[in-house]
């Protein structure tokens, strides 16, 4: 047996959100993911949960009085950056910044999710 799932990285975005239901349905509707688990508490809220987005998996969870949520910034490269960030719009995230191209190889954009990530969305252009 595998000291890991079969299909997960080794590093794994957690998660930890006010609202871990919208978030998930963000990733959903926005990239394609894929939720492989979720587990809840009694009231109903998400203790754990897990969305595949392409080759990684993000995992999340409710906030509580004991572990409060935090904003994170997420980094996912796709193949169409201008037509994912499109789509993130479609799916209810607020703009950061249009998809360009700046002095990297990346045309990258954002969007921030309900709960207040930012999801840097970006598509390798150049060498």
């Amino acid at each position: 047996m595998s000291y890991k799932p079969q299909g997960y990285s080794s590093v794994s975005p957690y998660l930890v959100t006010h609202d871990a239901t919208a978030v998930i349905h963000f990733l959903k509707e926005a990239f394609n993911g894929q939720e492989l688990r979720r587990y809840e508490r009694d009231d109903g809220s998400i203790m754990h949960a897990e969305v595949k987005l392409d080759d990684s998996v993000i995992m999340i969870a409710q906030s509580t009085e004991g572990w409060p949520g935090y904003k994170a910034h997420i980094h996912l490269y796709v193949p169409d950056s201008i037509a994912v960030y499109h789509k993130a719009l479609e799916a209810g995230g607020q703009s950061v910044q249009e998809p360009v191209k700046k002095d990297d190889s990346d045309r990258r954009g954002g969007v921030s999710d309900p709960a207040g990530n930012t999801w840097w969305i970006s598509t390798q252009v150049t060498e």
